[in-house]
């Protein structure tokens, strides 16, 4: 359903993402339950330091009393509140590659408190190994948005790769700047066909 309401808000057709993540066997799932124990001494650890998630969609259970979430936004961290029966929604690295943009992958981290013990569930909606990532065509050639004539077509920003290639790289290279990745995937990558 929320794939479906990124392609509605993108004017993408309905299922083109679902379809962009299938690969041969289908999208990959997963999830992962953290625990952040209280820490004396919060100025010293890191809860799990700043990173996007290599992913498509993650849909993200935390805890609804202690706090620790926190994004960065416009060069600052801004601190998710925990909120009751609340599901945080976060965009991953596929997304702003196929999206050419449009959505980006949020650098995220997690500190460590004092009081209180954090849990959270994180949910991975993830595009299958096999699947070929690529800014989608229709969100590359909108004239009007990127200030060209009629017919003329847009570029890709991202660069087109097998999400598997991406994730060992992203495996050696998580709590670095994604911007690196996706400049190592240009280089790296062997011209895949899109269409």
């Amino acid at each position: 359903k929320v794939l479906d309401l990124l392609c509605e808000n993108l004017g993408l057709e309905e299922g083109y993402l679902k379809r962009a993540f299938t690969g041969s066997n289908g999208p990959t799932f997963g999830t992962k339950v953290s625990s952040y124990p209280p820490c004396p001494r919060p100025d010293l650890v890191d809860g799990l330091r700043a990173h996007t998630d290599a992913g498509g969609v993650i849909l993200l259970f935390q805890d609804d009393q202690v706090s620790g979430l926190q994004l960065l936004k416009d060069g600052a961290w801004v601190d998710v509140p925990p909120m009751r029966h609340a599901v945080v929604v976060n965009i991953g690295d596929q997304l702003e590659v196929i999206t050419n943009g449009r959505y980006k992958s949020v650098m995220h981290r997690v500190l460590t408190r004092p009081d209180g013990n954090r849990m959270s569930i994180a949910s991975f909606y993830n595009p299958g190994a096999d699947a070929v990532i690529f800014p989608a065509p229709a969100l590359m050639g909108a004239a009007e948005a990127a200030g060209k004539n009629e017919g003329e077509e847009g570029t890709a920003e991202y660069p087109s790769f097998v999400f598997e290639d991406y994730m060992n790289l992203y495996l050696r290279h998580k709590f670095e700047a994604k911007e690196p990745r996706f400049e190592a995937m240009k280089v790296d990558a062997a011209p895949i066909a899109t269409v």
